[in-house]
């Protein structure tokens, strides 16, 4: 029995960061993250979903024991957004209104820590959670760069359930961060480690509450 909740436990925690992952990723990366403040609103984009892909990632790898749990996770929080994306394509959105941040390549590098230190918990917190901060942004710009112009398809869809005042507006490129990549990664290289090792700790007091 005790097994049996333990697992439950497990997998249900699982699933809530998922799901909440691809809530933030619908609140934060509407427009394709070219709201109001375009860059600055890619910087803090950025820091929350690596720190969110690293809470989860590290605390589902850690509970089965095996390097490419993280990236399974990755691929679990991508699927999640892809159906998301549909109900905005309901609504007669483009698809592409929305754009799938790139986890999965920053949870292979975690992964990839994990298996090379030998399944070393601290190294894979340390490391692996300072590379998933730094990579991030620049996949994802990558990413952006990729999709078709994405002020274009911001003022041609206004959000329909937000009053006109918070209707997108021409974006001050530039005028705060002439680097949101380097900003992000460095801002995201920081705090995603102390964000891991929460991570880590979930682990560790799921598994003492379970047998108290």
């Amino acid at each position: 029995l005790m097994v049996w909740l333990r697992r439950t436990t497990h997998y249900l925690f699982i699933v809530v960061v998922a799901v909440n992952s691809t809530l933030l990723t619908i609140n934060a990366g509407d427009y394709i993250f070219y709201t109001d403040w375009m860059w600055t609103s890619f910087v803090v984009f950025s820091i929350s979903q690596s720190t969110m892909l690293a809470v989860g990632a590290i605390y589902y790898m850690l509970f089965t024991g095996v390097p490419g749990t993280a990236t399974y996770y990755a691929t679990i929080m991508t699927i999640y957004t892809w159906v998301a994306k549909g109900a905005w394509f309901a609504l007669g959105y483009p698809y592409d209104f929305i754009v799938v941040p790139v986890w999965i390549p920053s949870a292979m590098l975690l992964d990839l820590t994990y298996w090379v230190t030998r399944r070393n918990k601290h190294a894979a917190i340390i490391i692996g959670g300072t590379l998933v901060g730094l990579s991030f942004p620049l996949f994802n710009m990558v990413n952006l760069l990729l999709v078709r112009d994405p002020l274009e398809v911001a003022l041609k869809y206004p959000r329909p359930t937000l009053p006109a005042y918070m209707t997108p507006i021409e974006p001050q490129v530039g005028k705060f961060y002439n680097s949101p990549v380097a900003l992000g990664s460095g801002a995201g290289a920081v705090l995603t480690v102390p964000i891991a090792a929460l991570g880590a700790k979930l682990n560790t007091w799921t598994y003492r509450w379970m047998a108290a």
